[in-house]
């Protein structure tokens, strides 16, 4: 199945951006629209933090444990995802750009690296799904990183 890429643009710097994503729990402020339940094991950041957590998209939930396998300041993460009993395996990648005019680019890149009969017959629906979701990730993220820089 071909990826699905969502970006945004924010004021905080590169440096920001990935000092808050590089925190497993943080995610669960921005994606808690349709990934409940979390639960959080291995180091609060960095490579081996992880996070069990359940999915609810387009009418169905299943559990899916996301590990953070490359972290590289303050550029990109890259996290795993294992779901549907290990026949779905995916990559997660945030990738940060500084911006000429200050701020920065995120992108997230969802790449399916296995993935159930069902999914692959459905792809389009499947991958319009994702990139719906993961557009309001982003929105809700850039609203996240506004608190946090504001709080610190």
């Amino acid at each position: 199945m071909k990826p699905v890429t969502v970006s945004i643009d924010v004021p905080e710097t590169p440096e920001q951006v990935y000092d808050f994503l590089d925190v497993m729990a943080h995610h669960e402020r921005f994606t808690d629209h349709y990934l409940t339940g979390w639960r959080y094991s291995g180091p609060a950041r960095g490579v081996g933090s992880c996070a069990t957590v359940t999915v609810a998209l387009g009418g169905t939930k299943t559990d899916v444990t996301i590990e953070v396998v490359e972290a590289e300041a303050p550029r990109r993460i890259v996290e795993h995802n294992v779901s549907a009993a290990g026949r779905r395996t995916a990559h997660g990648t945030y990738a940060l750009e500084p911006l000429r005019t200050g701020g920065t680019h995120i992108s997230f890149t969802y790449a399916w690296v296995r993935a159930p009969l069902a999914d692959r017959l459905l792809a389009p629906v499947v991958r319009a799904t994702m990139r719906h979701a993961n557009r309001t990730v982003m929105r809700r993220l850039a609203t996240e990183l506004t608190r946090h820089v504001s709080a610190t």
